[in-house]
């Protein structure tokens, strides 16, 4: 009753409750769905011959992490991004004998002001999954949406830097593949990117954090860019008009 209630009271204002379970469906679903984002990956290694890539949120290099494997397996010329300085220092131990691979111990933001990240305070990691090490987020209410107890959140000053100036810091003139899992703050990297750049790559993304708003502009620049769209657990991928003819899943 009480939750009929506020499920009006909500609307009234011109919002909508989702369903939790929508989200743990959606999951479940995903993890066991045949469209897997890996068989994508392998066509696009394989067949495209990706020559080089920028991850943006590598974290260590090793948890939850289906590029690793690619990167390794084609020795792909890699740029990895990661702000949380013991995840980095992990991400370069993992890559150790990777000299095709560069890094960046910086959080990606459009205007490169942002200096701080909110993450779980490792006294009290041992009490979350282990997914709980990947939702460090420039948002505090990001990590609560996931369960962590306000008192155990903490901060951490990290540098930061813009898509176009972590292009040229590197002097990256041609990209093949921007993978992206910044923890909600995704579309606003591919807004900027797409603004500031004339490079234009095949784009993978998780959308699930996203606020709507953003997430409508976003899709709509990648529209006028002619990038073909779809989705696929919890990723959204986006084609650019002369790389369709490498969506294939058999």
């Amino acid at each position: 009753m009480k939750h009929k209630l506020l499920k009006k009271i909500i609307g009234i204002f011109g919002y909508k409750l989702v369903e939790k379970n929508f989200f743990k469906n959606e999951r479940l679903i995903s993890n066991k769905s045949f469209l897997k984002i890996e068989k994508l990956l392998e066509v696009m290694f394989d067949e495209k011959k990706i020559n080089n890539l920028i991850q943006v949120g590598a974290n260590d290099g090793e948890r939850f992490d289906i590029l690793n494997f690619f990167i390794k397996k084609y020795k792909c010329k890699s740029l990895l991004v990661e702000p949380i300085q013991e995840y980095f220092d992990q991400l370069i131990e993992h890559y150790k004998n990777c000299d095709f691979i560069e890094f960046e111990n910086s959080a990606i933001s459009v205007d490169g002001k942002i200096n701080k990240i909110f993450k779980v305070n490792p006294k009290y990691i041992s009490k979350y999954g282990d997914h709980i090490r990947g939702i460090s987020s420039f948002e505090k209410k990001h990590l609560i949406k996931h369960g962590v107890k306000k008192n155990h959140i903490i901060h951490v000053q990290v540098s930061s830097i813009s898509m176009i100036n972590l292009l040229k810091k590197f002097n990256i003139q041609s990209l093949d593949l921007l993978y992206i899992d910044a923890e909600g703050y995704d579309a606003n990297i591919v807004i900027d990117f797409l603004k500031t750049t004339s490079i234009r790559p095949i784009i993978i993304l998780e959308y699930i954090h996203v606020e709507k708003t953003i997430f409508e502009t976003m899709t709509n620049i990648l529209e006028k860019e002619n990038y073909t769209l779809f989705t696929i657990n919890e990723n959204l991928l986006c084609y650019p008009k002369k790389d369709k003819q490498f969506i294939k899943f058999n």
